[in-house]
């Protein structure tokens, strides 16, 4: 026992420090023969464990490592061979960038080559939210430049995956913004933001003509009018460029792109005559208002060729700023909605009836001021005794009366082919997004009142356009002319293309159309049309004053729609006008609407330059005038 543990302190020794630098001397020899002798006779578990382990620790080591190698090893052939492919694609995915390229937005240009709609160069601004440091602060930048609100960017720019929890790295922040816009924007430096080049519509006139021209949304698309109808022709193809970005979103000029370049879109050309749009407008806002109505339309038409020269309704918008706009004023009223055209209809009428031969120029009817129909009662617009009237009299001073007379001369089913003829029932083919065809109900549907109605606009619906091209076939001879907004296209290499000629069909003979002329300018001359006369040119037309109906359900309103279509000059048409205000104070067509009308038509035959005309002969009458 003292010799053990002797031999415990003895392992602190100097001599067995001596030993512990590698002494290969005898007695250190011996020494080591000692303890092994010593351990035969020393606890198993402490003192085996002391010769032991260094070399087990050793061979824990190297198995350690080896399994450590063989576990990088592996991981490597499975990165390296099984999973190459997908890593090079996820490596690929991370800083490639496909990006679209916008093609260049075709011009819209009124018939003299003037603007009217046009694509100016702008920029996109993205984010991605990976890069974004601080989306608070950028957010409040971002708001700052482009006036927007601070919250849904910040939610935007923090906002890291979709929906179905993948990493986000592409998200507009707002597109085609100005150039300078942008340039502030990248002058800020912010974390994650980038810009791709892209274009803006832009409306140099503002708010001229806005619900024909339409307007376009955010990524290109023409949402209404006609950059909704004409969407593929003006849009072009768009084409796409790949590039690769460092995680900054610096592109890599050393790995090179691909690019498929933009096919522009094509141009338009509009019949559209930007001053006298212009006129129209003015001329229908001041009316609306000095007449105390809600809105109203005004259509100028050459009814030789079809050409709209101007088509307005009120109110307006400005269609650069068409997201804050009223949605009631985007429509184009002149070809969506529809209105009882009122005595402007008894145009139709009487055409149809000489025409047919049903009645002549010089017969007199005993017209009486209110007349039982079935379960009705028809009444003209004053009281009066029984007169003697001919056509040219029903129609200067609009008799209601007078008109169911003609009507019942016709029959339902001869009177209904002609309103069809004269294209109601139908859209006139213009292709205008949401044009109406009007309501025309079928004859054999008609109630014991309705020729009696329809024969003074009762009991039908028709848009403005519809009505303006009824009186267009009076004007050009007894020929309906399909009406047009679109006069050609410019292909890509500047050429015109004209557009198909419009579709004709002819409605009632010239020599109808001629006695029809007569009576509208005689009505003009001395009936309820007066206030439409044109110093130095004879006008033909018709006023129209019609109860506005009731909604989903029988009967009308006390509220009107006021109306006057015509043409000038009388003997030689040049334009015809229609000039419709909804909901006037003053009520008559002959008030409110005929004083919009020479207005309109005024500035429209002197800016075309077109020249007075004799005056047509006088129709037979029975009634003196004054």
């Amino acid at each position: 026992m003292t010799h053990g543990k002797h031999e415990a302190h003895g392992s602190r020794t100097p001599r067995g420090k001596h030993e512990a630098h590698g002494s290969r001397t005898p007695r250190g020899k011996h020494e080591a023969h000692g303890r092994h002798a010593h351990s035969l006779h020393a606890p198993h578990g402490k003192h085996a464990g002391e010769h032991q382990g260094p070399a087990h620790r050793v061979v824990a080591m190297f198995v350690v490592a080896a399994l450590g190698l063989a576990t990088i090893l592996t991981r490597l052939v499975v990165l390296q061979v099984r999973d190459a492919n997908a890593l090079a694609s996820m490596a690929v995915d991370q800083r490639v960038r496909d990006l679209t390229l916008p093609a260049p937005r075709g011009t819209i240009f009124d018939d003299a080559g003037t603007e009217l709609a046009m694509s100016l160069p702008a920029k996109d601004v993205y984010a991605d939210p990976q890069l974004v440091s601080d989306a608070a602060a950028e957010a409040r930048t971002i708001a700052s430049v482009l006036g927007a609100k601070v919250a849904p960017l910040r939610h935007l720019l923090a906002t890291k995956t979709d929906a179905h929890g993948n990493a986000l790295h592409f998200v507009y922040v707002e597109r085609g913004v100005s150039l300078s816009m942008a340039s502030r924007l990248q002058q800020a430096g912010l974390a994650g933001i980038g810009f791709t080049a892209d274009t803006r519509r832009y409306y140099p006139a503002g708010a001229l003509a806005p619900q024909v021209l339409g307007f376009v949304g955010v990524d290109g698309t023409g949402l209404a009018g006609l950059e909704r109808q004409y969407q593929q022709l003006l849009a072009g193809r768009a084409g796409n460029e790949v590039v690769q970005e460092d995680p900054d979103g610096t592109l890599i000029p050393q790995a090179g792109s691909s690019s498929t370049p933009p096919v522009p879109g094509d141009d338009l050309v509009l019949t559209i005559d930007r001053d006298i749009q212009y006129q129209a407008q003015e001329a229908l806002a001041q009316a609306v208002r000095s007449n105390g109505g809600s809105g109203g339309s005004v259509i100028v038409m050459d009814p030789h060729s079809g050409d709209i020269l101007a088509m307005a309704t009120y109110p307006w918008f400005d269609p650069n700023t068409f997201a804050e706009a009223n949605p009631n004023y985007l429509r184009n009223r002149a070809v969506t909605d529809v209105y009882e055209p009122g005595s402007v209809n008894k145009v139709i009428t009487l055409a149809s009836a000489l025409q047919e031969h049903t009645v002549g120029m010089r017969e007199r009817f005993s017209v009486p001021d209110q007349l039982r129909v079935y379960d009705a009662v028809i009444h003209d617009d004053e009281t009066h005794p029984v007169e003697q009237m001919t056509l040219s009299d029903i129609l200067a001073y609009s008799s209601n009366i007078g008109a169911v007379k003609v009507a019942d001369t016709l029959g339902a089913d001869r009177f209904y082919r002609y309103l069809t003829r004269f294209g109601f029932g139908r859209t006139t083919g213009t292709g205008f997004p949401g044009e109406s065809g009007g309501i025309l109900p079928p004859v054999d549907t008609w109630s014991g009142v309705s020729l009696a109605t329809m024969a003074f606009g009762q009991g039908l619906a028709v848009t403005p356009l519809q009505m303006a091209s009824v009186y267009a076939t009076i004007a050009n001879g007894g020929v309906w002319v399909q009406p047009r907004l679109v006069r050609g296209t410019v292909d890509a290499n500047g050429k015109l293309q004209p557009a198909p000629a419009p579709e004709t069909r002819r409605v009632v003979s010239t020599r109808t159309a001629d006695a029809v002329t007569r009576m509208l300018a005689y009505a003009v001359d001395v009936g309820t049309g007066v206030k439409a006369q044109i110093p130095g040119y004879w006008v033909a037309g018709k006023t129209g004053t019609a109860r506005i109906p009731r909604q989903n359900r029988p009967g009308y309103t006390k509220k009107y729609v006021a109306s006057f279509i015509g043409f000038a000059p009388a003997a030689h048409p040049a334009l015809v006008v229609a000039a419709v205000i909804d909901d006037p104070s003053t009520i008559y067509g002959g008030v409110a609407a005929a004083p919009l009308f020479k207005d309109v038509a005024r500035f429209a035959l002197a800016r075309l330059r077109i020249p007075p005309a004799a005056q047509p002969p006088i129709p037979p009458h029975a009634v003196s005038p004054g």
